[in-house]
């Protein structure tokens, strides 16, 4: 029987924590915050030797100062709401105000252990910081906004007449984030895939690189590359036949392999045209008379 209602009631708790809303948000808070003092309880034994035995006076300072939390959490609560706010204002109202409550009990079950851990080291002994480690683990039942808890904050902020919607309020949706612990994990994401970035550019930039490289070196070898002749071929004229030597050549015989060319027709004119023409073309000289 015991068994099954521990069962439901750790069912009811995952249930509530994984809850994407403004209750289920507070919760992981909570829960964040309950392991918390384990970890100092643990530096502290390391540090004092892990003995029991402290001076009176210690024991008495870290007791004092988490029943004084205690109570403080216990009987602080929100203030009442203004008079005259509408239904919207009021939700928005009352869910900061009781985000403000659960901070406060959070801290002021954190500040116990915080001095406890001060008066140990300084008594050389654990008795101090168990001490406000038994007191201060209830008050994070107290912050945890359960039936009690926002019962007795509505009916605070109710105190003026206004109506606090804080069940409307608690209900509206949230990210499922958990503190500190979301926005590191966002943070590692986020400089992995920089990380992975980076890499990719600078691989392709290395394959730019090693492109411009090879074509350079493809370039400066075909400008260096000679041509039968012993030019580079950059230089070197292109020919389409070869060209023959002058030692195959022979006035009046084509070089071999090669088509000769058509003779050119000389026109050929008469002697005698060319006489009189010439004869012709000289002015006539007449005699000179004498008067």
């Amino acid at each position: 029987m015991v068994v099954d209602r521990a069962g439901k009631l750790y069912a009811r708790l995952v249930a509530a924590v994984q809850r994407p809303t403004e209750s289920g948000q507070l919760w992981r808070q909570v829960l964040f915050y309950l392991p918390a003092p384990i970890p100092i309880v643990g530096l502290v034994a390391l540090v004092v030797g892990g003995g029991f035995s402290a001076p009176g006076v210690t024991i008495l300072l870290s007791g004092s100062v988490a029943v004084a939390s205690l109570l403080l959490a216990i009987v602080v609560q929100p203030t009442p709401l203004p008079e005259g706010l509408s239904a919207e204002a009021s939700v928005r109202r009352s869910l900061h105000r009781f985000r403000q409550i659960t901070a406060l009990r959070i801290a002021l079950a954190l500040t116990p252990i915080v001095v406890g851990a001060g008066a140990s080291i300084a008594g050389g002994g654990l008795f101090p910081v168990l001490v406000a480690l038994v007191l201060a683990w209830p008050q994070l039942v107290l912050a945890s906004p359960t039936f009690f808890t926002i019962t007795r904050a509505r009916r605070a902020m109710e105190d003026w007449g206004t109506k606090a919607y804080l069940w409307a309020a608690l209900a509206q949706p949230a990210p499922v984030e958990w503190p500190f612990v979301t926005r590191g994990a966002a943070r590692v994401r986020a400089w992995n895939a920089a990380r992975v970035r980076r890499a990719a550019e600078s691989g392709s930039r290395r394959e730019q690189d090693d492109e411009e490289a090879s074509s350079s070196a493809a370039s400066a070898a075909d400008d260096t590359a000679l041509d039968p002749s012993g030019l580079p071929e950059r230089l070197a004229v292109p020919s389409a036949e070869p060209k023959a030597e002058p030692a195959n050549l022979i006035p009046g015989f084509p070089a071999a392999g090669t088509t000769p060319s058509p003779a050119r027709r000389i026109p050929r004119t008469t002697p005698g045209a060319v006489r009189r023409k010439s004869r012709s073309a000289r002015p006539v000289q007449r005699p000179k008379t004498k008067s």
